[in-house]
C-alpha cells in the first residue's frame, strides 16, 4: 500500500462535472458518489456517499463563474474529506480564480490570490494541482506543494497537426507585453517566430493598440494568451495585426475561456478565424459562438493524478 493512500478517489463539485467524468474514464475508475448542493439561503452543502478513510482523494472544481460559490464548494469538500479521515487531499483546480489579484497595483489593494491560497490550505488540502496560473509566483503563496501544469503542449500538438511544416509562414503573437514570456515558450516549441502587440490601456477594460513589434505582413498569426475574459485585448490585437501589420489570417488560443460580458459577440464579429480554448472552464461558456473550438485537458490531468498517486515525477507533462 502506498503510504499516503490505499486507493484513488475522485470527487467533483458543480463547476465542471463533465471534465471530472472524462478524467475518471481515462484513469479507469468511477467518479466518487457525492452531492454538492446549495441550501435555500445560498450556503454550500456537501454529502459524501462513500468512504474516503485512508484514500488518496482528488477534488476537482474550477473556481470559475460564479466564483465565490465554486470556491466555497471546494473548501467545504476539502473539510468534509479531512473530517472523514482521507489519507491525502489534493485540490484539483483547472482554472484558479482570483489569480489576477496577485499583487498590490495601488494603495490599499488586497492580494486576494494569497487569501484564497490561505483558505485552501487552512481547509485541509495537502496539495494543489492546477493549470496555467495567471502569474507563476502564485505557487509561492501556498505553504503546500503546487503543480502548475502548462496548457501549451496541448496547443503545440494541435497547431503542429493543423499547419504541418508551414512554420515559416506562421507567426506566434503576444497580445500584450505581459504575455511575452509564455508566447515565446510556445513559439520556440513550434519553431516559429514571435511578434508582439504593444498597446496602451487608457481606462479599465479598454485597450488602444499602438504598435506591432515584428513583421507579420502576409503571415498567418496565432495570438497566444493564458485567458480570454471580455476579449477586448484579443480582438483589438487581431484587428491591428490585419489593418496595421497586414497579416493574412489570425487565429487565437488561450488556456482559460472566462468569456465575460460581450466576449462572445466580440469574437464572433472579429477578424479572428478560430479561437482554440481548453475546457478548464465548462464548454457551455462558449456556446453561441461558431469560432470557438475546445481542446480537452482531461488526458493531462488524468496522467498528473495517476503520477501524483504513484509518486512519479510529472515533469514529462511539461514537454
Amino acid at each position: 500500500m502506498i503510504s499516503h493512500g490505499k486507493d484513488i478517489k475522485i470527487f467533483t463539485g458543480n463547476a465542471n462535472p463533465a471534465l471530472a467524468q472524462e478524467i475518471c474514464k481515462i484513469i479507469g475508475i468511477k467518479l466518487g458518489e457525492a452531492e454538492v448542493k446549495t441550501f435555500a439561503d445560498g450556503e454550500a452543502s456537501v454529502s459524501l456517499y462513500e468512504s474516503v478513510r485512508g484514500s488518496d482523494v482528488f477534488l476537482i472544481n474550477s473556481t470559475c463563474k460564479p466564483v465565490n460559490d465554486r470556491l466555497m464548494e471546494l473548501l467545504v469538500m476539502i473539510d468534509a474529506c479531512k473530517r472523514a479521515s482521507a489519507g491525502r487531499i489534493t485540490a484539483v483546480i483547472p482554472y484558479f480564480g482570483y489569480a489576477r489579484q496577485d499583487r498590490k497595483a495601488k494603495s490599499r489593494d488586497p492580494i486576494s490570490a494569497k487569501l484564497v491560497a490561505n483558505m485552501i490550505t487552512a481547509a485541509g488540502a495537502d496539495r494543489v494541482l492546477t493549470m496555467d496560473l495567471h502569474a507563476n509566483q502564485i505557487q509561492g503563496f501556498f505553504d503546500i506543494p503546487v503543480d502548475n501544469l502548462l496548457g501549451n503542449p496541448i496547443f503545440v500538438d494541435y497547431y503542429a497537426k493543423k499547419f504541418g511544416e508551414r512554420f515559416d509562414d506562421i507567426m506566434v503573437v503576444s497580445p500584450d507585453v505581459g504575455s511575452v514570456g509564455r508566447s515565446r515558450a510556445f513559439a520556440q516549441k513550434l519553431h516559429m517566430n514571435l511578434a508582439i502587440v504593444d498597446k496602451r490601456r487608457q481606462k479599465a477594460n479598454q485597450s488602444e493598440v499602438m504598435n506591432i513589434i515584428g513583421d507579420v505582413s502576409g503571415k498567418d498569426c496565432i495570438l497566444f494568451d493564458d485567458m480570454i475574459d471580455t476579449a477586448g485585448t484579443l480582438c483589438n490585437a487581431a484587428k491591428a495585426l490585419v489593418e496595421v501589420g497586414g497579416a493574412k489570417t489570425v487565429y487565437a488560443c488561450a488556456s482559460h475561456g472566462v468569456l465575460s460580458g460581450p466576449a462572445l459577440e466580440r469574437i464572433e464579429n472579429s477578424v479572428i478565424k478560430e479561437v482554440a480554448l481548453l475546457n478548464t472552464i465548462p464548454t457551455s461558456t462558449g456556446e453561441g459562438c461558431s469560432k470557438i473550438k475546445y481542446l480537452s485537458v482531461a488526458p493531462m490531468f488524468a496522467e498528473a493524478i495517476e503520477r501524483t498517486y504513484q509518486e512519479i515525477s510529472i515533469a514529462k507533462l511539461f514537454n
